[in-house]
């Protein structure tokens, strides 16, 4: 019991993704994929996720 709300939310997102119609661009996907980056676009990752939250640490053990 309950389940009438869920499965008509469902069904809705269902229909929704069937029916409409979506612009995609199937490149950028690609290189996502291939994991190639474009030259404008920047990553700021951090590399090691300790040093995000060293600062943290540091207060913390004084």
């Amino acid at each position: 019991m309950g389940r009438g709300r869920a499965k008509a939310k469902q069904t809705k997102v269902a229909r929704d993704l069937k029916y409409r119609t979506h612009e995609a661009d199937f490149g950028a996907l690609a290189r996502e994929l291939h994991g190639e980056t474009d030259s404008d676009a920047t990553d700021e990752s951090v590399d090691d996720p300790a040093d995000e939250w060293s600062d943290y640490a540091e207060q913390a053990r004084d």
